[in-house]
């Protein structure tokens, strides 16, 4: 190694090759740095023991080739000790004393080679995926054509021939609008790129098809756009399943909001998700106040929902999450009450947990209601039947009475003939004779209740009947401090009535309008032609009647007054019964602790 110049040596030193020589036994002469690090310091030792540790010639030693035939062989070798592969050049040198030696470049071409690699099997990758993938691949020339596509795209638009297929002009044979095509080109030149953009193309046999379109341009070396490429999703099935779940959606709302019930749907903290029509109707919000923007604490109290919520979650009610019946009523905004049946369930989760609740409130109002009437209605009846077998035995003991009652009277009548009217004992006689008058009247009114009037009916003078009343009732209502004030009609003309069951009529209103008003007050009645129709009016300035009466008023057995002596509820339905019987009709007005006014209509007679 003494004839080779030393600043070649420290020139090989820089090389990113690794290089060695050595002598025609195999001897290593120089090693530079790079082998160096690779293999070690192997000068002076036998060069397959460096390589390869090995006492024999490295298989793909070019020894004779180079040291005989003084040829250059150049090969890849692959050397396991540093698991690396190497484009290995053999050159001979021959040396200026006349001896040969071999010069060995090794260039590391590993990182070459997996690189090389990488991309063939990248290539082979995207031609497969190319070939196989479910969706459809094209690449697209800018002015509409087809440069090539995956046979998936063929399958799609229905095609199974790919010239065919080519030669198809997009805007006019694929597109099922060419302004779709004109509208994905003005995208794709100003962005470069869509990205799932719908739209619907033109199969083979002339069916829509839906589709996403994803992809990008394609430029030329220069930067000019020449075309497209990119990917094709059928969205057909997706299309028809959307439309499926679409009309399912709607089904469902619209049994939702048909259902007569009210349909309601809250979170964990109560807010109100759902909220039907008939949620509007039975609670008085309607949906765009209360969805998002209210809980259902806000509908019923804080109280009813935490109550609620504790019954859904204890089994014994229906089971876990479950509310079977929960009898609910409340008030809404305008007071009016709400009367009905909760039932309610917990909506999980896969795991187990709380996600929202649902109710269903049904309303039962009417249906209550409906109880309560007939449940009065059976109350009537039972004292209707109390009162009827009252009345056969009140007929009994008054045709008992009736008899003695009389004699008394007669035996009466004739002791005053006896006794001269200046005598004090003859006004003892009147009086008595009074009482017995007024226990037979008290005695026909007994059969009367038992048996109806069978009193003809003939044409009277109302005036008349008012005026011989006020006679009777003047005193009492002087004593109630009631002012009386008659705003009657001259000369009206004449009504074909009971003359007893009118008097009755107007009896009973007198006796309820001095009842209304214990304080004293004002009673005002008046007659007027109304049509062909007598309007007699009798307001009086009393407590009123509340407006949850007014409806009952008329009915059988229906009273306010709270003690029993002073009446069992049947005044004013005999008197409604006698007006309807007379062809007329009784209509009752009222303000609650200011006054209350009765208008009684008559068919005049003619």
């Amino acid at each position: 190694m003494t004839e080779h110049t030393p600043k070649i040596m420290d020139a090989l030193n820089f090389f990113e090759d690794g290089i060695y020589i050595i002598n025609d036994d195999y001897t290593v002469e120089y090693m530079n740095k790079f082998m160096k690090v690779l293999f070690g310091d192997g000068t002076g030792g036998k060069c397959h023991k460096v390589l390869t540790g090995s006492d024999k010639p490295c298989d793909w030693c070019k020894y004779n080739e180079v040291f005989i035939k003084n040829e250059t062989h150049h090969s890849k070798v692959y050397i396991k000790s540093v698991d690396k592969t190497f484009f290995l050049s053999e050159i001979p040198v021959t040396n200026h004393d006349g001896t040969k030696s071999k010069l060995s470049i090794y260039r590391d071409i590993t990182h070459r080679l997996e690189q090389e690699a990488k991309l063939k099997s990248s290539k082979a990758n995207y031609k497969r995926l190319f070939k196989h993938v479910g969706c459809g691949v094209f690449v697209s020339s800018k002015k509409g054509h087809f440069l090539d596509v995956n046979p998936a795209l063929l399958k799609i638009l229905g095609y199974t021939n790919k010239e065919e297929f080519l030669s198809l002009d997009l805007a006019k044979d694929v597109y099922l609008s060419p302004d779709d095509r004109r509208k994905y080109t003005e995208i794709m030149e100003k962005k470069g790129e869509v990205v799932d953009y719908e739209v619907k193309w033109r199969k083979r046999d002339g069916n829509i098809l839906n589709v996403l379109l994803t992809s990008n341009v394609r430029y030329d070396t220069n930067g000019k756009i020449i075309g497209y490429e990119g990917i094709v999703v059928d969205q057909t099935r997706r299309k028809k399943q959307e439309n499926e779940i679409k009309k399912a959606h709607d089904f469902l709302n619209k049994i939702i909001s048909c259902s007569p019930n009210a349909i309601m749907a809250m979170d964990m903290k109560g807010v109100i998700k759902l909220w039907n029509q008939s949620a509007e109707e039975i609670f008085g919000f309607k949906s765009d106040q209360v969805v998002e923007k209210m809980t259902i604490q806000q509908v019923y109290s804080k109280k009813i929902a935490k109550k609620v919520m504790e019954m859904m979650r204890d089994e014994k009610f229906g089971g876990k999450g479950k509310l079977n019946s929960y009898s609910l009523n409340l008030k809404k905004e305008n007071n009016e009450l709400v009367e009905g049946n909760l039932s309610a369930s917990i909506v999980y989760d896969e795991k187990g947990n709380e996600l929202a609740s649902v109710a269903i409130f049904s309303d039962l109002k009417e249906l209550l209601q409906t109880e309560r009437k007939l449940s009065s209605a059976r109350q009537h009846l039972l004292q209707s039947e109390k009162l009827a077998a009252m009345g056969g035995l009140t007929s009994q003991i008054a045709h008992e009475l009736n008899n003695p009652l009389f004699g008394i009277m007669n035996t009466l009548e004739l002791m005053k003939t006896e006794i001269s009217p200046q005598n004090k004992r003859r006004r003892l006689l009147d009086m008595s004779l009074s009482e017995i008058q007024r226990l037979a009247d008290m005695l026909k009114k007994m059969l009367s209740f038992s048996k109806p009037d069978e009193d003809k009916r003939i044409e009277i003078d109302v005036n008349m009947v008012i005026d011989e009343l006020m006679l009777l009732y003047e005193k009492r209502f002087r004593e109630n401090s009631i002012k009386v004030k008659l705003d009657l009609i001259e000369n009206p003309k004449g009504i074909f009535a009971s003359k007893d069951q009118l008097r009755q009529v107007f009896i009973n209103m007198f006796s309820n309008a001095m009842y209304a008003m214990e304080d004293g007050g004002n009673l005002t009645i008046s007659t007027q032609i109304v049509a062909k129709n007598l309007s007699i009016t009798i307001k009086d300035t009393g407590i009123g009647i509340k407006p949850e009466h007014i409806k009952k008023i008329f009915d059988s057995f229906f009273t306010t007054k709270t003690e029993s002596v002073q009446g069992v509820g049947l005044g004013l339905s005999v008197c409604y019964g006698f007006i309807k019987d007379h062809g007329g009709n009784i209509i009752v007005q009222s303000q609650e602790g200011k006054w209350t006014k009765f208008t009684i209509t008559l068919p005049i007679t003619g």
